[in-house]
């Protein structure tokens, strides 16, 4: 298998060769499938007639693009086909055919009746990788939808974010959709090392509420290993302290201490030297035990200065902290660090902004090649491509 020159050529990526058939929509699927376009895999998004639904979900726009779609949809191809048309099904039956791997987030079973599932494409490609990603799991769970928001407030996500007492709230991003298309990713990557290996294919199936169970790690564990239900502390930690943002002379500074070395650097530049050799404070139980005691001797330090002054001293003294920004800020200090975030993917005169692929590789890094695809924008080639056997 693999793409033909005349699909997409050489990418010069690890993953040159290997075709992706993109069936899934919004963020989790997507998300994976962008990674491995972007380490070169030629990556066929298949859309019904109306889309995606993120190219909907709006505002913010680009010249009439929903923001939301661009951020997942790079480095790939759209093709739209109506399963309700033979003529369609017959062309994304091909395709599954002729992929190295296949990604769908299709509630469970939904796929059975084009004969597009697991068993009916491996009868015909035997060993094709085969992603299943789901909101809840194919046995119980397999009625419920997967919305990143529904699995933040089941998982427990929304119980421990938020002010103690206050309302529960969801994180500012998809956090499980994007943890679960890395989840994903990595497990097709594993797949495709055992097939290049044995020369079998296997179906790799992932969820977002196993995978909220596993990004918990400390909260989750709280609960299995210690018998502990964490609660909401706003922005505190339940184990280490400091570990929030506290108030100076102009604005608020995030200050952490996790360990007891850090603890001593923090508190002998601000003026407490005195405070590590305290019992009350000398380790990280004692902390975080008495922090009600330890943040108004720190607080009433950190007002002498602004958090920008204290930001440099701090950090100088080699003690983690940092200043709140805004996301525009966020995307300007990585700049600034020399991490060049943005990426121009595809022809320059035509290419919309993305965020760097977050991975660097000494011998075959990423590529961007191919701006996200209008609606249908490569129906005719890939159609083309498909009728040749």
């Amino acid at each position: 298998m693999g793409a033909p020159d005349d699909l997409d050529g050489p990418t010069g990526g690890p993953l040159d060769g290997i075709v992706v058939a993109d069936f899934s929509r919004v963020l989790a699927g997507p998300y994976a499938t962008m990674v491995l376009g972007d380490l070169g895999a030629t990556v066929v998004k298949v859309e019904g007639p109306q889309g995606d639904d993120t190219r909907t979900w709006q505002p913010p726009l680009r010249d009439g693009v929903a923001t939301y779609y661009l951020s997942t949809n790079r480095n790939k191809r759209s093709v739209v086909l109506d399963f309700a048309d033979p003529a369609d099904l017959d062309v994304a039956r091909r395709l599954a055919a002729r992929a190295d791997v296949v990604v769908e987030n299709f509630k469970p079973g939904g796929l059975v009746r084009f004969g597009l599932d697991h068993e009916t494409v491996r009868a015909a490609n035997p060993d094709v990788v085969y992603c299943s990603i789901t909101g809840f799991g194919a046995t119980g769970g397999a009625h419920l939808p997967g919305y990143d928001l529904l699995v933040q407030a089941t998982s427990g996500f929304m119980s421990v974010t938020g002010e103690p007492g206050g309302t529960p709230l969801r994180a500012g991003a998809a956090v499980f959709d994007v943890m679960t298309g890395l989840h994903a990713g990595v497990a097709i990557l594993a797949a495709l090392r055992h097939r290049d290996a044995t020369g079998e294919g296997q179906h790799v199936e992932t969820n977002l509420l196993s995978v909220a169970m596993s990004c918990l790690v400390n909260q989750t564990s709280a609960v299995v290993a210690g018998g502990v239900v964490p609660t909401r502390m706003g922005n505190e930690h339940p184990s280490v302290y400091p570990y929030e943002p506290m108030p100076t002379g102009a604005g608020e500074l995030i200050v952490i201490a996790a360990n007891n070395g850090q603890f001593r650097k923090l508190c002998d530049v601000i003026g407490l030297p005195e405070l590590p050799d305290d019992p009350r404070f000398a380790t990280a139980g004692a902390r975080s035990a008495n922090r009600e005691t330890l943040r108004p001797l720190m607080i009433g330090k950190l007002a002498a200065r602004g958090a920008a002054e204290w930001f440099d001293l701090i950090t100088a003294a080699g003690v983690p902290c940092g200043p709140i920004n805004d996301v525009a800020q966020g995307v300007a200090l990585a700049e600034d660090l020399g991490l060049d975030p943005v990426v121009w993917p595809g022809d320059p005169a035509t290419a919309v902004p993305s965020i760097r692929n977050p991975v660097g590789y000494s011998a075959t890094p990423p590529t961007y090649r191919r701006s996200p695809p209008a609606l249908g924008a490569d129906s005719a080639e890939v159609r083309a491509w498909l009728a040749d056997p």
